[in-house]
């Protein structure tokens, strides 16, 4: 009786299967794992693409005083980036060119080019709430840090990353906030070695350029200091601009 019932049951099982196949039933495959390195090296170069061009705008507030500067911005990739400043008149000239993981700025009135040390690196840029490692990070930020997904919803990821422990970088660790529609950064937090947050970037005023979402204002607040803030606006950005590497050289620096 019992082998009856087995077999019925076994019967009734094909029986199913062969409905649902002649049906089309297909169990959908498995979602892709997230790519995670590649998620965050597409936020990092969100503003560069093979190239780009830039006219921008930074305001920078602290304790003591306010400041604007209107930039100028030429960039190949993630290795390659040089900015002028065209406004005010008193600063016009003074630019600062990165080469791989290599800074130097140039000062007009004293007509000197400096080479920024490892040491300064993580010092003021402009004298703005960016560093200097800023402008070096993002083509090495895969070799430096180990990314996990923190968070996913329907709206956005949260990805952590740890710096490695011989990786010579300003941030122990960073946290990316990024949405999915359409795939731009919300927030970026930075932490100092010992995990303590430092200071965030918030991203807004996302647009449609030449076939990329980019957010077009970014404000960075140290959290130490939250009345201080470095508004950074582009007013124009084209991309795939016609440079090539012989461009990003110490003679570009100095024109004016």
């Amino acid at each position: 009786m019992l082998w009856l019932k087995t077999k019925s049951l076994t019967l009734l099982l094909l029986l199913l299967l062969s409905s649902l196949l002649a049906f089309n039933f297909v169990i959908p495959p498995q979602a892709h794992a997230l790519d995670i390195k590649a998620l965050i090296r597409y936020v990092e170069q969100q503003y560069h693409g093979v190239s780009s061009y830039a006219l921008t705008t930074m305001q920078m507030r602290t304790a003591n005083w306010e400041r604007t500067l209107d930039m100028e911005s030429w960039a190949l990739g993630q290795d390659y980036f040089l900015v002028r400043i065209q406004n005010p008149a008193k600063e016009r000239g003074v630019a600062t060119l990165k080469r791989d993981v290599e800074v130097w700025n140039y000062l007009p009135k004293i007509d000197r080019t400096i080479k920024v040390p490892p040491s300064m690196m993580g010092g003021s840029w402009m004298g703005s709430h960016i560093t200097n490692d800023d402008l070096v990070k993002a083509n090495h930020i895969e070799e430096d840090y180990i990314f996990r997904l923190l968070e996913e919803t329907s709206e956005y990821w949260l990805v952590e990353g740890i710096a490695r422990p011989t990786a010579a970088v300003v941030w122990g660790k960073i946290v990316y906030r990024i949405r999915k529609q359409p795939k731009v950064p919300e927030q970026i937090d930075y932490y100092d070695e010992e995990q303590i947050l430092v200071r965030s970037f918030h991203f807004e005023d996302v647009r449609r350029i030449d076939g990329r979402d980019v957010p077009m204002l970014m404000t960075v607040t140290p959290l130490d200091k939250p009345e201080e803030q470095t508004i950074l606006r582009y007013n124009k950005l084209d991309f795939d601009v016609p440079i090539d590497k012989s461009f990003f050289n110490l003679r570009s620096l100095k024109q004016r």
